[in-house]
């Protein structure tokens, strides 16, 4: 099926916008972006190109004039922008999202008007919440708003810190307490107008400088006595950490699957690596521990964008359960991916250490990758907002729920736009993602093996269930300790094995034959059986060999590793 209102441009053209990554004379190429983050900057001929493309458009709704609609559509266009940089990705900045989430939230027409209207022109907006006593916990901010005796303005004082582009926003969404008690309603968005900022009351010129998007204007504020009008409230005044609630969900999905570009970038590195060096007297892609780190990566990536994209599309079909769905994507998409990073450094060797050259890029995105998501609801903070909704799930729906809809997985289904008003603060025990591990879940049969598979993680599932309904209330609470964590985990790897399930039974009539394979799902099933402590073994020769001939296959044709195949610029 094709989309009955097709967005211009795409990923595609996005790619061919940005040129082949490996051209020595490509102002947008590996050898620019290098030596961009050694001068600590954001590469000028990339934000020049994605100017030029209008990207900011990516980030405003269609009812608006821009171009979000799907939120798997701006997650592959974060991805493009991310396999070439990842620093250029935020940077250029996919902060102008995260404060617009907000925004598109709860704002009001006005409001999200005028911010439509700034990010369209090419301006900047930034997403003003962390600071450094309190780190991701928001409910603890200093940063004040107090409203004047008359009702006319507001008046800030306070400081923000570790923000993306605060220095150079034209209008930042600030999270402020404007109540001074403790709990939920005492905390606002305000949309403060950076530029009419007088100089005494606003300094915004310092930066914190870092080991990974080292180019990234990573920034804070003071704010003294600035008065801002009484409409600056984005939503009713007290109601931020529900909007924070329903609008990270979406950023939760994305986030991870524009990792998976640069997962792609680190992979396909060391795979042209593996095939070039020679190693007694062959390659070294041709000794065993090598062809299984390069084919264990691959399955990683394959199973990270199967939950990236479940995780996407559930905000369009399954809003109602997307605050544990997105939650668990944010926590263990970014931890398979990184550790994957880090065996594929193994792998590289010294080489993983050059700052320049053929495999410099490696270490780049080696640092960008975990930084990525350092300053923007963190794995704790993910799993906090996980562990206290399991007993409820698995009282209400594991083993019993029905099965979720096709369009959650088919790749081909159309969507429509995103209503960021359906999006739940909880799931309310709901979770159909996981019943595709149980037997009744319909769907095409699983291949043999990967069936062998599943079962263990249906008996995992079940298992998970009894622990979970046995908690007591401090071990699901903010309070946690480790053995409720630890639970959280196990949730979070069992839902990334269901959707990829789901990937797989719901796309065996879709163009590309490698989706139809058993032997990615086979081996995704198998890394995370593995993880979950299952003595599995290793891949079956055959299956290990399909998997490296369609790797190598794929880096030869200039072919992305993911789902979508992605086309790479061409030489």
């Amino acid at each position: 099926m094709t989309d009955p209102n097709p967005v211009p441009g795409g990923p595609d053209v996005l790619e061919r916008a940005l040129g082949d990554a490996h051209d020595p004379d490509n102002p947008l190429g590996y050898e620019a972006v290098l030596a961009a983050d050694e001068r600590a900057e954001i590469l000028p001929a990339g934000e020049a190109a994605l100017d030029a493309y209008g990207f900011n458009a990516e980030y405003v709704p269609r009812r608006l004039g821009g171009r979000l609609g799907r939120i798997d559509r701006l997650m592959r266009m974060m991805r493009t922008v991310s396999r070439r940089d990842p620093t250029l990705a935020l940077g250029h900045g996919f902060t102008n999202y995260i404060s617009g989430s907000a925004m598109w939230t709860a704002g009001s027409d006005v409001q999200q008007k005028r911010m439509a209207d700034i990010l369209l022109s090419g301006g900047k907006t930034a997403a003003g919440y962390n600071e450094l006593p309190h780190g991701n916990d928001f409910t603890r901010t200093d940063l004040t708003a107090t409203p004047s005796a008359d009702g006319s303005h507001y008046r800030i004082n306070g400081r923000k810190q570790i923000v993306n582009n605060l220095g150079r926003a034209d209008a930042v969404v600030l999270l402020a307490r404007t109540g001074a008690g403790p709990g939920n309603r005492s905390h606002s968005h305000l949309w403060v107008d950076l530029t009419q900022a007088p100089a005494d009351r606003l300094r915004r010129d310092y930066r914190f400088p870092t080991v990974g998007l080292r180019g990234c204007l990573i920034g804070g504020a003071d704010f003294t006595d600035l008065e801002v009008p009484a409409d600056a409230p984005v939503g009713p005044v007290g109601s931020a950490m529900e909007t924070v609630l329903r609008a990270f969900q979406t950023t939760r999905a994305v986030l991870p699957g524009m990792m998976v570009g640069t997962a792609d970038t680190q992979l396909r590195t060391v795979t042209r690596f593996a095939l070039d060096r020679a190693l007694y007297g062959r390659s070294v892609a041709d000794l065993p521990h090598a062809r299984a780190t390069l084919v264990g990566a691959f399955l990683d990536l394959l199973a990270g964008d199967c939950m990236a994209t479940v995780a996407c599309r559930a905000l369009h079909v399954l809003p109602g359960q997307t605050s544990v769905i997105t939650a668990v994507n944010k926590y263990v998409v970014p931890k398979v991916l990184h550790r994957s990073s880090q065996t594929l450094g193994t792998l590289l060797g010294a080489n993983s250490y050059w700052r320049d050259g053929r495999y410099g890029i490696f270490q780049k995105f080696y640092r960008d990758l975990p930084a990525i998501t350092f300053a923007h609801a963190n794995a704790a903070v993910c799993q906090a907002t996980t562990l206290p909704q399991l007993p409820r799930l698995a009282a209400t729906s594991w083993g019993t729920a029905e099965a979720p809809p096709a369009a959650l997985f088919d790749l081909s289904a159309p969507l429509d736009d995103i209503d960021y008003q359906a999006l739940e603060l909880t799931s309310r025990g709901a979770d159909q993602l996981t019943a595709l591990l149980h037997d009744h879940a319909g769907g095409p049969a699983l291949p043999p093996a990967a069936a062998r598979i599943a079962a263990l993680l249906r008996a995992d599932l079940d298992d998970l269930g009894g622990r979970c309904r046995r908690l007591p209330p401090s071990e699901h609470s903010v309070v946690a300790g480790r053995s409720g964590f630890a639970l959280a985990e196990r949730y979070a790897q069992l839902s990334m094995a269901a959707a990829c399930i789901g990937v797989w039974q719901h796309n065996q009539n879709g163009v590309d034959p490698f989706l139809r394979d058993d032997a990615w799902l086979t081996g995704a099933l198998a890394r995370v059986a593995a993880r979950l402590g299952h003595d599995v073994g290793a891949l079956p020769d055959v299956v290990e060999q399909r998997l490296f001939a369609e790797l190598t296959a794929r880096e030869e044709d200039r072919a992305g590793f993911d789902l979508d195949r992605s086309r790479l610029a061409p030489a």
